[in-house]
């Protein structure tokens, strides 16, 4: 009988994505970032977009690591730089497999004191941010025949939350989108999900009320917040080659939240 050593076994599984292209939006915080690093030790050649200049340092650490990457300073929102940036990125690696939407924002208030501002931000980041770098990108894989577009919902989209009428609605949105997208771009060999984080520790809700976090804990039979890294792992199975006939579908991944 032969047997492997393992460091043979370690390294096929550090190599889920070796090779392959990966564009991750708001790639340089939080559950990005968490993103950004697996991929890259998964193997995958990245392009990293945010707006936060965080990203210049990420990307060079992760040059000096053996990565290939590139950083830009891309808003989801803006067509023109979404073009160019795209543009740029096939140019460089001369293709994208991986799609990641991950970028998003919340500006929180309850109905009767939403303003119609507050509503147009979070739209323009969360849902038509999604639609522009989708549009995008997706003619590059139908070229290839082969994609992977995970984009980022969340659990509020199935329960609801307070204070998140403009929030809940793009992520609900998202879901559908991404239904539709699996029905046109399967033909085409690429699938098309999206995940639904719970309650997960980042600078984002680090904002968040103490109490409030402590009166979420009771909902989540594992009795804790997640971390950036489970959704990771979560994006990861997706735009992996063992997600190939996985398409159409939320992953929800918040501990078994009361939904």
């Amino acid at each position: 009988m032969v047997i492997f050593p393992q460091t043979h076994i370690i390294e096929t599984q550090n190599m889920r994505l070796k090779d392959k292209v990966a564009l991750i939006t708001g790639g340089a915080n939080g559950i990005g970032l968490a993103t950004t690093e697996r991929f890259a030790k998964e193997g995958a050649k990245i392009i990293m977009w945010d707006l936060s200049d965080k990203g210049v340092e990420v990307a060079e650490r992760l040059k000096r690591e053996g990565c290939d990457i590139i950083f830009r300073k891309v808003s989801v929102t803006n067509e023109d730089e979404v073009n160019a940036a795209v543009a740029e990125a096939r140019t460089h690696f001369g293709r994208i497999d991986i799609l990641i939407n991950n970028a998003g924002i919340t500006k929180d208030r309850t109905l009767l004191k939403m303003s119609r501002q507050e509503w147009d931000d979070v739209i323009a980041v969360n849902l038509t941010g999604v639609f522009i770098c989708t549009q995008a990108v997706a003619p590059i894989m139908k070229e290839q025949n082969y994609g992977r577009i995970v984009s980022a919902s969340s659990n509020v989209a199935i329960r609801g939350n307070f204070g998140q009428t403009n929030y809940v609605a793009t992520k609900s949105a998202i879901i559908g989108m991404t239904k539709v997208w699996a029905m046109e771009l399967g033909k085409y060999n690429i699938t098309a999900n999206c995940i639904a984080p719970g309650f997960i520790t980042t600078a984002m809700t680090d904002l968040m009320p103490e109490e409030v976090r402590q009166a979420s804990l009771p909902s989540i039979p594992l009795g804790r917040w997640g971390a950036p890294e489970d959704i990771a792992n979560g994006y990861l199975y997706l735009a992996s080659d063992e997600a190939s006939f996985v398409s159409g579908i939320c992953l929800t991944i918040d501990g078994g939240a009361a939904r």
